[in-house]
């Protein structure tokens, strides 16, 4: 037995009970106050969620608004088409799952089971497309495309299909009106994403994982108004997922209505005859390669000048939004963004970048006049004109001696603009450029708006490019290890141009000022902003943001937000140059190089001013350009590999003006069969119950009726050397 006294140990046997006692009042205090915090201070919020828990949300899809032409022609709208769905909580309370159910249900709709099956799962990270990303509470549809006998099927053997419903349902239509197609336009829709949720969850329009959003086109640009907003009924469920009542009701609110300024009959017209023009040019020889002109992709925009409105904006190749609907298939999509496709999707109109060619003499002749060289003086226009060892040629070496600005513009010779930016190229430095360099033909360009959007109500616009000594520097310092890298003195004209790129691809050269002015070499426009050009030139200098959409109408036509025209400037030019430069393309339809398509055109009547354009592309053949206005409108046409201005492009774009303006081919004019004389000003109306009053439309019939024979015989011989 141990010697020492019991009562030893007590103190340090007190000191460990204390220790254990504070240790377990500590651990209580704070258990204590964790479930104050939670029942007390977060009490409601945490109620509020475990209720939440027991309400799960059925969506009722909001009517989406209509995008109606000028004169209320529905371009999109939405028709009844019976959808089969079928209720996830009724098949999972199956012993199979619902398989049973759903094989019957592929056998009646001509589908595979598995396809059935595949659309009813729920959607996550591992699973792939089809399934549902939507609410499991909400009908999970099948098909939009049931026939009416399958539909009776379904609802005759109820017993058959639990949880299976057909029911008229409003699905998005393209209509085409006419067969205004207005494809890039109007673009199209599919099912908003979880990021896109996310993202608008704080915002006052926030997406419900049914919705169909806007991808490109006005479809995207307005998608917030065409869209409404969705019924909701909340329904209390158990804890099987069992309805046992309802919550809330929510009406659903239909969207607004887009009234755009498109006139469907003038779409048409443009798209056929774009499309027409294109093939015309296939049939064509290009003698510079002695095959036939390719004419892969082409653009056209009709613009009212006094405004920016567009009344018509086609681009080659095109594709069907329907196609869309419901959910593109794996076939239609490979289609459609393949490499063979020559993407469809692209809106070439404000997409499509090329050199301008020569409708960009324009700019360069105000850039001229900046510089203090008089519109009326006497300029040389020879054949050729060399700098160093080059030597830059007017088309088939014709020259005009000396002549004008404006004869320079009518009968678009270079060898003028070429002599011009020597000068300024040399006033400003040369290779070795001066602090205060003017540049002239650069700047101006920016001026005129180039080289930045035009600011139209369409998603996805590309700037251009205005190739002057500050984007030089920054595209050298880009791509110059990839140019040290491929380049090869004495190599092949590749390898050449990327030796020189390496060297001194940041220094303006000569040619590079020259081949500019006559909107050759590294400058890009797009053909929205061509027209924006030619549009304030024909109104008196006021630049205005292309719109396509006119006015916000409610579903109801008691409400309208006009969409009013909006200007971002005024071209650099005073009234007397806008008057001498107009002056000048009124007689490139009378004299000058496009004066063989406007033979009998009634010029007294209607005004018409053009500037056509050949561009030249390093393997590749010519792109086709006209740009031209009237008092009223303005068109520019634009054909990749389409061959010159005046060639392809210019007969179809007469064609257009002839249908506007109720012309025949000889110029003799019936304004009954005018299809807009004039821009429309009005809205269409909009009956209380949502009738939309529109006149029916029939397809585009071209005339028949053939040129005259000066016309079909070709262009005369002044002008048969021009390129343009």
């Amino acid at each position: 037995m141990s010697n020492i006294p019991e009562t030893g140990r007590t103190p340090r046997v007190q000191i460990r009970l204390m220790v254990i006692q504070v240790l377990v009042f500590s651990l209580l205090l704070t258990l204590g106050g964790r479930l104050w915090y939670l029942q007390v201070r977060n009490g409601r919020e945490y109620t509020d969620e475990a209720k939440s828990n027991h309400v799960q949300q059925v969506v009722q899809p909001a009517v989406r608004g209509s995008i109606l032409d000028t004169r209320g022609v529905p371009l999109a709208d939405n028709e009844t088409r019976l959808v089969v769905s079928t209720s996830r909580t009724e098949l999972m309370k199956m012993e199979d799952g619902g398989k049973a159910v759903l094989t019957r249900l592929a056998d009646v709709l001509g589908m595979k089971p598995k396809e059935v099956m595949d659309k009813v799962r729920l959607c996550d990270s591992k699973t792939p497309q089809p399934c549902w990303n939507g609410s499991p509470y909400q009908p999970i549809p099948v098909t939009d495309e049931a026939t009416t006998q399958q539909a009776l099927q379904i609802r005759e053997r109820a017993e058959d299909f639990p949880g299976v419903t057909a029911e008229p349902t409003a699905v998005r239509r393209y209509t085409a009106p006419g067969l205004a197609n207005t494809a890039q336009v109007l673009g199209y829709l599919s099912p908003v994403t979880d990021e896109e949720i996310t993202k608008a969850q704080d915002t006052d329009s926030p997406y419900l994982r049914s919705d169909q959003v806007g991808r490109s086109g006005l479809e995207r640009t307005y998608d917030k108004e065409l869209r409404g907003k969705a019924g909701v009924t909340r329904y209390e469920v158990d804890n099987l997922g069992r309805v046992i009542g309802l919550a809330r009701s929510d009406v659903a609110v239909p969207g607004d209505h887009v009234v755009t300024s498109v006139d469907a009959r003038v779409q048409a017209v443009a798209e056929y005859e774009l499309n027409e023009a294109m093939k015309a040019a296939r049939k064509e020889m290009d003698r510079n390669t002695n095959t036939h002109y390719k004419a892969d992709s082409g653009a056209v925009v009709v613009m009212e000048a006094k405004t920016g409105r567009v009344v018509a904006m086609a681009s080659q190749p095109t594709y069907d939004p329907n196609a869309w609907v419901g959910g593109i298939s794996a076939k239609d999509y490979a289609r459609l963004t393949g490499k063979k496709s020559n993407f469809p999707l692209l809106n070439r109109a404000i997409q499509g970048q090329a050199a301008p060619g020569s409708i960009f003499k324009v700019v360069s002749s105000t850039a001229a006049v900046r510089a203090g060289y008089n519109f009326n003086g006497n300029y040389p226009c020879p054949s050729s004109y060399s700098i160093g060892g080059q030597t830059f040629q007017n088309f088939e070496s014709r020259g005009y001696g000396s002549i004008t600005l404006g004869k320079a513009l009518e009968v678009s010779c270079d060898t003028v603009f070429y002599g011009l930016a020597h000068k300024e190229w040399i006033k400003d430095g040369g290779l070795k450029p001066k602090k205060d360099a003017k540049n002239w033909f650069y700047t101006t360009a920016h001026l005129f708006g180039l080289g930045k959007e035009t600011g139209i109500d369409l998603p996805n616009e590309v700037t251009g490019r205005v190739p002057d000594r500050e984007w030089k520097q920054k595209f050298w310092e880009a791509n110059k290890d990839g140019w040290c890298k491929q380049g090869k003195k004495g190599g092949t004209y590749i390898q050449r141009l990327a030796y020189e790129g390496c060297l001194e691809g940041n220094r303006m050269r000569a040619g590079d000022s020259v081949n500019y002015s006559i909107g050759q070499g590294d400058i890009l426009v797009t053909p929205i902003q061509m027209a924006t050009i030619y549009s304030a030139i024909s109104n008196g200098g006021t630049l205005y943001n292309p719109v396509v959409g006119k006015a916000i109408v409610s579903a109801d036509g008691k409400h309208v937000r006009k969409i009013e025209p909006k200007s971002h400037g005024k071209l650099p030019m005073n009234q007397k140059t806008r008057d001498q430069i107009d002056k000048a393309l009124a007689a490139v339809t009378t004299t000058g190089s496009a004066a063989w398509r406007f033979g009998g055109w009634p010029q007294k009547q209607i005004p018409m001013h053009a500037k056509t354009g050949t561009a030249e592309v390093y393997g590749k053949q010519t792109t086709s350009w006209f740009a031209s206005y009237t008092s009223d409108y303005t068109i520019v046409m634009t054909i990749s590999q389409g061959g010159t201005g005046s060639g392809a492009s210019g007969p179809a774009v007469r064609k257009i003006y002839e249908a506007m303006y109720g012309l025949d081919p000889k110029g003799k004019q019936d304004i009954s069969k005018a299809l807009m004389p004039e821009p429309r000003t009005e809205l269409p109306k909009i009956l209380p119950d949502g009738q939309i009053e529109a006149p029916k439309i029939l397809p585009y019939d071209p005339p028949k009726e053939p040129l005259d024979e000066q016309t079909l015989a070709g262009p005369p011989a002044l002008v048969t050397a021009r390129r343009d």
